[in-house]
């Protein structure tokens, strides 16, 4: 049964994809773009700074103003409540109800001598829980004061005046002063003190600020800053645009034209290069570095092209000369025999050498073929393990002659792909002569294997191996590993690189691996079809055991594919 995704599940998971793909798009468009990169940058930096500089100046202006403020509130609270003590002290009280008429009256003088105070409270020191009818309340703004008479703040009060603080000592306290009627909160403070009622005792006095005015002002600048802030910042934004508009602009027209002088259009240059400053410099510098390269490349190829005329032509001249030489060498070679001891000798070495000569004519000219762009592809429908069993038949003697065990592994099906059979015939047959040489007695392992879209086969040997910079190598023209080492086969050193070229003109891979001691392993991959891309080989190219399959007292072992065997090779037993 299939699952059913519900409508929202599905909306989330497009939401998300889609904010991954913006998110993507914007990293590639972050990354691909310098000037983007650059007003970023600047803009970053801007933001930092305007808001270190922002919080600075706010807070200084801010610290200053609550200062100076709260001085003032202090000494104001300090005048009032000495003046109210001087008040009780020179009035003669009664009874309790004098007493809270003149408390009244004293308060009723405060609120209207002193117009930044919004309340005064006062209260006896015994109410826990001060009512309305406790405190003489003369209240501009309804203010609550069971709100504002904290605990924390009374017995601060209680603290300072147990300790007995010197004269117009006081508490403070930052609280929140409510407007019922306006429905709106400023920030306040309450100052806290004690006063001296004759025959009374001491009561607690305390009195509400608002700094209404003073939070205006804070915002005010904080819009201020705020507006200046964003101007700036778009100030730098236009900056760094024209800027980088001066200096990027020359860069990605440098940029574009590199990369059709790459594609090769060597008559590409920057245009409009006026002026004397950095940019000009660079354009002139940049043209005149593109006109040097043009000249070289062109030297360069048409020395090249000189070199591939001469190779081509030098060998094509050499063919009548050796064809003489060949003539006249048969003739010598087929009366040896009539002839004395060093000079049947002689046409024998002569014989070799002339062999020896045709096969290194032979490679120079198809090496000119593939650096001229003339070599051919003769492709037709065969099977990789027919041609591999071709070669392995005539490398057999030399196998025997090494004293080699040659061993051969086919796959069950058929290995059939589109191929040049004389191409494909030449690199197994230098693969495998290769390894013969180079296996010092030890077996040599071919292995042909198969899948939907490639064939490939492997050619390991397990004798003196190579190095990492002998592999680097391997393909290059007329290198050798080890120049010194006696050769039975000859040989100019152009084999591989033969190899290489005619792998490629297939859109095959050739490859190798080697390390020393252990033998070295070539791996050639092909595809079934032309169009085929190969992303893998149907066999590795590193062997999964360092140690030969094949002993040299076995009879090497031959597993034809499914159906009837192609050309079989003598004295090889096949299961």
């Amino acid at each position: 049964m299939p699952r059913v995704t519900s409508w929202p599940r599905r909306a989330t998971i497009r939401a998300r994809i889609t904010v991954v793909r913006l998110v993507r798009r914007a990293v590639h468009a972050f990354r691909a773009s310098l000037r983007l990169r650059i007003m970023s940058s600047a803009l970053a930096i801007g933001v930092v700074a305007v808001a270190v500089l922002g919080l600075y100046l706010s807070t200084s202006v801010r610290d200053g103003m609550v200062e100076r403020r709260l001085e003032s509130i202090v000494n104001e609270s300090s005048a009032l409540t000495a003046d109210a003590n001087q008040q009780f002290r020179s009035s003669a009280v009664a009874d309790e109800q004098q007493a809270q008429q003149l408390m009244s009256s004293v308060a009723e003088r405060i609120m209207s001598s002193a117009s930044n105070v919004e309340a005064v409270f006062v209260v006896h020191p015994l109410d826990t829980q001060p009512q309305v009818s406790d405190v003489i309340v003369p209240v501009s703004m309804g203010i609550q004061q069971n709100a504002l008479l904290t605990t924390d703040l009374r017995r601060a009060n209680a603290e300072l005046r147990e300790r007995g603080g010197t004269t117009g000592e006081q508490v403070m306290q930052f609280t929140e002063v409510r407007d019922p009627v306006q429905e709106n909160a400023a920030p306040g403070v309450v100052v806290g003190t004690s006063l001296q009622v004759p025959r009374f005792g001491t009561y607690e006095i305390y009195y509400v600020y608002s700094l209404q005015a003073e939070q205006e002002t804070l915002s005010f600048v904080h819009r201020v800053l705020g507006i200046g802030a964003a101007f700036v910042l778009l100030l730098i934004g236009l900056i760094t645009a024209l800027v980088s508009r001066q200096t990027v602009a020359p860069v990605t027209r440098a940029a574009a034209v590199a990369e059709r002088l790459s594609d090769g259009h060597l008559d590409e240059r920057l245009p409009g290069v006026t002026g004397i400053d950095e940019m000009a410099t660079l354009s002139r510098s940049f043209n005149a570095m593109a006109d040097s390269l043009q000249q070289q490349i062109q030297q360069m190829e048409e020395l090249s092209a000189a070199q591939r005329r001469f190779v081509s032509d030098v060998s094509h001249e050499l063919r009548t000369p050796l064809t003489t030489i060949r003539m006249a060498g048969d003739v010598i070679h087929s009366a040896r025999d009539q002839l004395s001891a060093d000079a049947s000798r002689s046409a024998e070495l002569l014989t070799d050498q002339i062999d020896r000569f045709e096969g290194l004519l032979a490679d120079l000219l198809e090496i000119s073929r593939f650096d001229a762009g003339a070599a051919v592809l003769d492709a037709e429908q065969r099977d990789l393990g027919d041609v591999v069993m071709s070669v392995v038949q005539m490398a057999r003697p030399l196998a025997e002659n090494k004293n080699a065990p040659l061993s051969v592994r086919l796959p069950d099906g058929d290995a059939v792909a589109d191929i040049d059979p004389r191409r494909i015939e030449r690199i197994v047959r230098n693969l495998v002569v290769n390894a013969i040489e180079h296996s010092e007695g030890r077996p040599v392992e071919v292995t042909v294997a198969q899948d939907t879209s490639a064939v490939a086969v492997v050619v390991r040997d397990f004798g003196v191996g190579m190095t990492t910079p002998q592999v680097e190598h391997v393909f290059d023209r007329f290198w050798r590993a080890d120049p010194a080492r006696a050769r039975t086969t000859g040989g100019s050193g152009l084999g591989l690189a033969i190899a290489q070229e005619d792998a490629r003109l297939h859109a095959g891979r050739l490859e190798v691996w080697g390390r020393p001691g252990r033998g070295a392993s070539f791996r050639l991959t092909l595809p079934r079809r032309a169009g085929i891309r190969l992303d893998s080989s149907p066999i590795p190219l590193v062997p999964d055991s360092h140690e030969p399959q094949v002993t040299t007292d076995q009879i090497p072992v031959v597993h034809p594919p499914t159906g009837p065997s192609p050309t079989s090779i003598p004295d090889l037993e096949v299961r």
